[in-house]
């Protein structure tokens, strides 16, 4: 597997970086993990716009999804070639309602669904392509998924938004690489199921036995070397900060 960092700002851009967006490529087929503000025009560096097989949506935050709204002009309108072929969608319960109420002006009730075919995730494993995932619930206060992705006997878990949670111990085990999210400041914001920190996103990494930890999801205010440090201090695998552009074989 290859795994592209599109976007890996937490709550809004940054100045280097869009929101969340993460594209996974395996034998010619490309998912997207997220798709945050600015995503999409920073996604044409890596793919063409009608490239991509598939799309998961961990939850329907603006900042993990509020793309898709101009993704959908892009293959509804598109002249060349025709109208696009519906691509897969997965995301939590209502995604179809939420990005047509985003848009606020679809010519119809059901024109997202003319272009992108909605699956609702729940907690579950199925095949994405070349992909088999497996999709547990997480602690946000939203509906959120974190993923577990396996391919060729490699697995690429990516945490979504959470808190603490059993559940993500256990997506993340044994993982090669976990990319996982740490928009908190340990001895800051102690906010109990929305966010972890740097400490918390290395301690489950430890628990989990992860071999690789990506720090992702870190907004514009918060210190990204403070985070690193603390990974660092409760995790003994290679920690690294999530950069756009940046690309990992797995």
């Amino acid at each position: 597997m290859k795994l592209t960092v599109v976007g890996c700002s937490g709550s809004f851009p940054s100045a280097e970086s869009a929101c969340s967006s993460y594209l996974v490529e395996a034998d010619g087929f490309r998912l997207l993990l997220d798709m945050g503000n600015g995503a999409l025009g920073e996604l044409q560096r890596h793919c063409g716009l009608y490239d991509l097989d598939a799309i998961f949506l961990s939850h329907l935050h603006a900042d993990h999804c509020i793309d898709m709204c101009a993704y959908f002009v892009a293959r509804y309108y598109r002249h060349d070639g025709g109208r696009c072929d519906p691509i897969p969608v997965y995301g939590p319960e209502g995604t179809e309602q939420r990005l047509t109420t985003a848009y606020a002006d679809t010519p119809s009730a059901s024109s997202m669904s003319e272009v992108f075919d909605f699956h609702t995730v729940k907690p579950s494993t199925f095949d994405i392509g070349p992909f088999t995932v497996h999709t547990e619930r997480v602690a946000h206060p939203v509906e959120a998924y974190g993923i577990r992705i396996e391919h060729d006997g490699r697995i690429l878990t990516y945490s979504g938004d959470t808190g603490v949670t059993d559940t993500l111990d256990e997506l993340a085990r044994d993982a090669d690489l976990f990319l996982c999210e740490a928009a908190f400041t340990h001895g800051k914001e102690n906010i109990p199921d929305l966010h972890l920190n740097g400490r918390e996103a290395g301690e489950t990494a430890a628990r989990a036995g992860a071999r690789r930890l990506v720090l992702t999801h870190i907004p514009p205010w918060t210190d990204p070397r403070v985070n690193l440090d603390d990974a660092r201090a409760v995790y003994d695998g290679p920690v690294e900060l999530a950069v756009p552009r940046t690309s990992y074989e797995i």
